[in-house]
Formats: structure tokens, sequence, C-alpha cells
């Protein structure tokens, strides 16, 4: 069982089984054969369809009579998700959540998240349909994360998309103060470049907090260090902009991901922070490349990790504070 299933099982069954004491008992433990099962469960009309029942054993109810998710994501496909309680038919018992996500084109993807009863060998399997659905639907985690965050509590599901952490012991600690050379660096002309390829005489973007401005500064030189498994912290940040209608929920969801060593400073948007003591639900500062302004994002998911044998570089130019790196603004190691 990979390391973010364990942590996220161990956060999601803490939180869950606290509420659970307070409330009389109304569910069950989903068994295997029944989470199979519940997959092959489909709803014919998701608009009109609210109480289904199958083989006179089980029932799907609509969760809280809530309208559907419509996410629009940075590809700018409109993708619905809608939540169903599993019922069993006998005593409508509670066996957990049937997640229906659409794709543009009408393709349906199928998830059963158990309630908290059931058996570790239920929830691995649930955690790996749903990272096998978000290796063919990119974000399908993240998006789901945020639709269940925003229904039953953001501490459940901010574990959800970890994927697999390594020990920190496995990574090299140390003074550089740098990123991995894929990183890219918003130019001064609006282009982008890796980090590894930057030149001396280059001119970058560096941006003012305090003004919120963006100007042109030219680089001295880069800084290369030699190539160790450097500990990488990779930050999850997202931007989301809620509409209610009378069709559902439309949400627009921007993501940027960041990878930085732990001691490099980030600027936020109150403090000067070490990447890898950022905490989640902190907001930095990203660049919006249609408009050209910098807003704030939000930190969703903080990973740390060992990222393999490579070069870490930085950049040393002659003005500025900040840099724009994979659209995050961060300090210059001054």
């Amino acid at each position: 069982m990979r390391i973010s299933v364990l942590l996220g099982l161990g956060l999601l069954l803490a939180v869950v089984t606290t509420c659970a004491q307070d409330t009389k008992p109304t569910s069950r433990p989903l068994t295997m054969a029944e989470y199979e099962k519940a997959k092959t469960f489909a709803v014919a009309d998701l608009d009109k369809d609210t109480y289904v029942k199958f083989d006179n054993t089980y029932v799907l109810d609509r969760y809280e009579a809530k309208k559907p998710y419509f996410i629009t994501g940075d590809d700018g496909q409109k993708k619905r998700i809608d939540l169903y309680k599993l019922l069993a038919k006998q005593d409508m018992q509670e066996l957990g959540l049937m997640i229906f996500y659409t794709t543009e084109k009408g393709k349906v993807y199928k998830a059963v998240m158990p309630n908290f009863t059931a058996d570790g060998k239920v929830w691995e399997k649930y955690f790996e349909d749903i990272h096998a659905i978000d290796k063919v639907e990119p974000n399908f985690v993240l998006k789901l994360s945020y639709v269940l965050s925003k229904e039953m509590g953001f501490q459940l599901y901010k574990a959800m998309n970890q994927g697999k952490d390594l020990s920190k012991d496995a990574g090299t600690y140390g003074s550089d103060i740098c990123f991995p050379g894929g990183d890219e660096v918003a130019m001064a002309d609006g282009s982008k470049k890796l980090l590894k390829d930057i030149q001396q005489g280059d001119e970058v973007l560096t941006f003012d907090a305090a003004t919120k401005q963006s100007v042109a500064v030219k680089v001295k030189a880069l800084t290369e260090h030699d190539a160790k498994n450097y500990a990488i912290t990779t930050l999850l940040l997202v931007k989301f902009n809620e509409a209610v209608n009378s069709d559902g929920i439309d949400v627009r969801l921007t993501s940027k991901v960041l990878e930085a060593t732990p001691n490099h400073p980030i600027q936020t948007n109150i403090a000067i922070k070490a990447a890898g003591s950022i905490a989640i639900g902190e907001q930095l500062f990203c660049l919006n490349e249609v408009t050209k302004t910098n807003e704030l994002y939000t930190v969703w998911q903080v990973k740390e990790q060992a990222g393999g044998t490579q070069k870490v570089y930085n950049i040393v130019a002659e003005g500025g504070t900040t840099f724009i790196m994979n659209n995050v603004v961060v300090r210059q190691k001054l």
C-alpha cells in the first residue's frame, strides 16, 4: 500500500470516526464484493433520477439533494460531478458515497468511496481506482477532492492526492537553496525558459509584492550545484471561482505546481517563508498569463520527498527580490 493511501486513510478514519461518535450509527461496512458491484450501478438521468433502486437490495439517494458541480480546468473543458449516498435497502444503512464524473464528451467514470467502517482493503482499492482515473483524466483527484472538501470538510480530503512520498531521510538536506532545472522562468518578453538554460544577460521578470508590479531585471549569473539526491518540496496551488446557477454549481479551477529545495524562500501574501515550512491553506502570488497580473492562489497540497539525483540551480540577478518560477512568485537567494 502506498504511503499516501496510509496517510489519507489514517486521517480520514480519524476524522470520520470522531464525527460519527456524536451521531446514532446508521452505517455498516461496505464489503469488497459490494464495492465491485456498486461500480456497475448506473443512473439513467443524472438530472432527474434522484432515488434509484438496484436488485431490491441497494439504493442510490442523491446526496443532500444537492445539484451537480460543473468544474472547468486549465484546459477549458467542463467536467460534471454528481454525488449519491449508497444505501443498503434493508434498514437503509449507509455504505458509502457513489461518485459520477462526466466528461465533456459524455463519458462517465464511477468511483465508490466507502464509509469509515469499511475494511482497509476496500479503502486501498478505492484509492487505487481514483488514481487510475486520474491517469486518464488529468486532475480528476484534485477536482474530486475540491467537491468532497466543500461538502464534507477540507481536513478529510486534503491528503487524497499526495502521491508516493519517500522518507525525508532519503533526500539530501543542506545549504543549497535552489530549484530543479526543469522549472520554468518567466522572461521579460512574455516567454518561458527552463531554469537550467538561463544565461547571463537574459531578462527575467521580478515581482514587487508591495506595489503588485512586475519589472524586468538582467541575469548576472546562473548558479549550478552538483548533482545529488536533493530533498524537494512540491507545492500544489489552486484558485477556485465558484458560481451557483439553476443547473448546479459552476467552478473554474486553475492550478500551479512549484518544486524547490525545502529551504528556498517563497513570497507568501503575508511573509517570506521557506518552501518546506509553507502550510496548506496559505496563499502565494501567481502570474495570470492572460492578464499579466499576479493573483493569490491557495496552497492545496505540500509534499516533501527525495527528488532523485539531479543538479539544482539559482539565478543571480542585477536587481529585484523575486522571480516568477512555474508562474509562482519566489524569492531570490539574497
